[in-house]
């Protein structure tokens, strides 16, 4: 596995790997973790895999889905 790129952003850490005939999109945020798949049959090459964080509507919803992924874990941690 090699890392394609280290991408700064405000919110989360983001690390992109080329691996298998696939990129890796790993998002992380505190102690969450996200990671998409993505074929490098689909996109044209590193720039390309680089350019699905640019999308503002996949990022508003993995901002939503980190917040989700909060509120599910608060939930289950407060039943014990």
């Amino acid at each position: 596995m090699r890392i394609v790129d280290e991408i700064p952003h405000l919110e989360f850490k983001i690390t992109i790997y080329s691996w298998n005939g696939k990129y890796i999109l790993k998002l992380e945020k505190g102690m969450y973790e996200q990671v998409y798949k993505i074929s490098e049959m689909d996109v044209v090459g590193d720039e390309d895999a680089k350019k699905v964080i640019e999308d503002e509507e996949f990022m508003n919803s993995v901002m939503a889905r980190f917040k989700e992924m909060n509120a599910s874990l608060n939930n289950a941690l407060n039943k014990l």
